[in-house]
């Protein structure tokens, strides 16, 4: 039976236009600017990002090292990129908002509403603490990333 684990939800205010924070996020290329986990993703095919799209990242911890293949479920050009981890079935996403101020409202979301496939929970169980202390980290992850989306929007 699969592992279920809480969504995950982090907002921030960005004082840049969606136009400008979409640059940024849409380009999943660049995650590891930001992210404290995924240090590198690499496209697959012709290199354009849209549904379909299948990238690898390259993910560590420690001295821990792992490849997730992914494949992009939605793109909505300056809205939302979302996107399911093949390996572990948990689906990430960003969603831009205009404020109405100039600014932009960023949610980072993470959902398994199917669970977490066992391969990945006994690998996280196993070699990444445990899977309540990883999705807390995971959490505090998100939070961290959003800053640092922020800082490179903000530019």
């Amino acid at each position: 039976m699969p592992y279920t684990t809480r969504p995950l939800d982090a907002s921030v205010e960005i004082a840049a236009p969606p136009e400008r924070v979409w640059e940024v996020v849409s380009d999943v290329r660049r995650t590891g600017e930001w992210s404290p986990e995924c240090r590198k993703v690499v496209v697959l095919g012709d290199g354009a990002v849209g549904v379909g799209t299948r990238f690898v990242g390259v993910n560590r911890r420690g001295l821990m090292v792992w490849p997730t293949r992914s494949r992009v479920t939605a793109y909505d050009v300056g809205r939302r990129i979302e996107w399911r981890v093949l390996d572990n079935d948990a689906l990430w996403s960003y969603d831009l908002e205009p404020t109405g101020s100039g600014t932009t409202r960023l949610t980072s979301r993470r959902r398994t509403p199917h669970g977490v496939k066992d391969f990945a929970a006994r690998f996280t169980e196993l070699l990444l603490g445990g899977n309540p202390e990883h999705t807390v980290e995971l959490e505090d992850g998100m939070r961290r990333s959003l800053g640092r989306i922020r800082e490179l929007a903000e530019r």
